[in-house]
């Protein structure tokens, strides 16, 4: 594996990657259009946009349709995402996007831009300082999830 450090990366790229992907957002209710890009430690670019619903809770964000369609290739590590709206404001993820970046790494770097292209970037652990996370040992079992029984509660009697 090459671990590619993000600084050898254009982030331009990376940036105009996620602009591109906004342009393909279906954003019929809200008008508020998303593009996201995920870099893996290999180099490799995945892109994503919001996809929103009639039904608006099975609307997905652009970042979590980035980081699915990478992990459905296989990916599992990751060094930066962009996020970018067509906003004068940095475009920072929701709380769910920053949960589910957080399965795949803390130290992952997150682009927030705006509409310019200018961004502030941080780490994933700054913007979801306690995010919660399931370890194997919060199971109580030593192979982690899938690998035997997990009493799940004591039964209670009423």
């Amino acid at each position: 594996m090459i671990d590619l450090p993000v600084m050898q990366f254009p982030v331009e790229k990376l940036i105009n990657t996620a602009r591109a992907s906004r342009e393909r957002a279906y954003a019929p209710y809200s008008g508020f259009r998303v593009g996201a890009a995920i870099l893996t430690r290999e180099g490799r670019l995945y892109s994503g946009c919001n996809i929103e619903n009639a039904s608006y809770s099975l609307t997905v964000c652009a970042e979590r349709v980035a980081i699915y369609k990478a992990v459905s290739n296989g990916e599992r590590q990751f060094a930066a995402l962009a996020v970018i709206a067509d906003s004068d404001d940095y475009c920072t993820p929701c709380g769910a996007c920053r949960q589910v970046l957080a399965e795949f790494g803390r130290e992952i770097k997150v682009y927030m831009c705006n509409r310019h292209g200018e961004y502030i970037v941080k780490d994933l652990s700054a913007l979801l300082p306690l995010g919660f996370t399931l370890k194997k040992q919060d199971m109580g079992i030593e192979g982690g999830p899938g690998s035997g029984p997990v009493r799940v509660a004591e039964p209670v009697d009423r």
